[in-house]
């Protein structure tokens, strides 16, 4: 940059924006989605060098250090007067569980389906089953559009009654305040467990958020599930799409949050009945999702589950092979029984606790990423993700439990 023009664009700590110029006094201002608003005075001239731009790059700092402390105070965390929490009272009625059903119980549907069309079934059953499934492939995954949308609603309003579902936001005016910006936000749950499906509290048919986070909000689940006949309209239904790259990226520049679990399939194997107190996430290494927050500049939202674990009984062989399969297939192996032990059936209805911390404010970098700067920010997610657990694990009923991140 040889000097400060209107239009130009100034390159600092790794952020990119377009300043303005006010008049002739020389003021260089430029904003930023998540922080204050920083100007600098400066000449016109072909002296506004590296000087104008040290210096900017000094306010810009001081600004991201005080975003920082003040994401990790926890703002109004430590207060729990002011978090918001909402609770719905545990039906797990007919209605509430037929619901759960349409919605978690299709495992078990789809495998007696499958043991009926191999071993029993007439051979035009069998021509009429292959139909179906082809059918539901080649259809798109939100057929039929508004009925099925409904029908998802329905569901969701049905699990929230047979899980109890308890929702408590640290800080809803943070939340809120990037809501009315139009920002997205990447709500970070944790942890995957057998299933992780007390995610269903991003549904946007529960309005559990605040503003537009609530409205057009969804869950990101592994893409093997938009593969699998059935399955893949009846997460649609519910508000689901698949986690891959462009997905995320495209919902984060469109400014639409959604909720995902960065810890994915590795959690299940980590699974140690012999260690019931230990809460194990595979975090350690998990930065993608970082990279992408800073390449657009969203903030993370820490987020957390309890009273998932003896949700379902489970049986998985351990073999580094297995191990490597669920890596690849995006899920693993593995038999699990629920309520009434039904194999592959609806999980026992458990009281579903679900905490979201203060979300983390990060710059935007965009293609430009410092593996430092990626460093930092996991490590604040994985600290503010320790922290809420703390705060919150002796009202859920896991006082005597360790969260152990791997």
């Amino acid at each position: 940059m040889d000097q400060a023009k209107p239009g130009h664009t100034v390159r600092f700590q790794g952020l990119t924006e377009t300043p303005h110029l006010n008049g002739t006094t020389g003021t260089l201002e430029f904003h930023h989605a998540d922080m204050e608003r920083w100007s600098v005075r400066c000449h016109i001239d072909e002296q506004v060098v590296n000087a104008k731009v040290e210096n900017l790059t000094l306010v810009s700092s001081n600004a991201i250090s005080k975003r920082e402390s003040t994401a990790s105070s926890g703002s109004n965390a430590s207060d729990s007067s002011k978090w918001k929490t909402q609770e719905t009272p545990q039906d797990c009625g007919f209605i509430p569980t037929l619901a759960v059903t349409l919605w978690l119980g299709w495992n078990g549907i789809i495998l007696l389906i499958l043991l009926y069309g191999v071993f029993i079934a007439a051979r035009w059953e069998r021509m009429v089953i292959i139909g179906l499934c082809v059918a539901s492939l080649i259809l798109p995954a939100e057929f039929p559009g508004r009925i099925g949308f409904l029908l998802g609603n329905w569901m969701m309003k049905g699990a929230e009654k047979y899980f109890g579902l308890k929702t408590v936001i640290e800080d809803e005016g943070n939340l809120l305040s990037h809501a009315r910006r139009n920002k997205a936000c990447i709500f970070a749950f944790n942890p995957h467990d057998m299933l992780p499906y007390a995610v269903f509290a991003f549904s946007p048919a529960l309005r559990r958020l605040p503003g537009k986070l609530g409205e057009d909000g969804c869950c990101l689940m592994t893409s093997a599930i938009f593969n699998v006949p059935f399955l893949r309209q009846v997460y649609s239904w519910v508000k689901s799409l698949p986690v891959d790259k462009r997905t995320f990226m495209g919902r984060l520049k469109r400014g639409e949050s959604f909720a995902f679990v960065p810890g994915g399939v590795q959690e299940v194997i980590l699974l140690d009945p012999k260690k019931p107190d230990d809460v194990v996430l595979f975090l350690r290494n998990r930065k993608g999702f970082i990279k992408l927050a800073l390449s657009t500049g969203s903030p993370i939202v820490p987020v957390f589950g309890f009273n998932l674990d003896g949700s379902y009984g489970y049986w998985f062989p351990r073999h580094p092979f297995i191990e490597k399969l669920s890596r690849t297939i995006g899920f693993l192996p593995l038999v699990f029984w629920g309520r009434w032990f039904v194999p592959f059936g609806i999980p026992k209805p458990k009281r579903i606790h679900v905490v979201i911390g203060p979300a983390i404010d990060v710059p935007n970098m965009g293609d430009v990423l410092d593996q430092e700067v990626v460093d930092k920010y996991h490590s604040i997610f994985l600290k503010e993700l320790e922290a809420l657990f703390e705060r919150h694990k002796h009202d859920a009923g896991y006082g005597e439990r360790t969260l152990k991140i791997v």
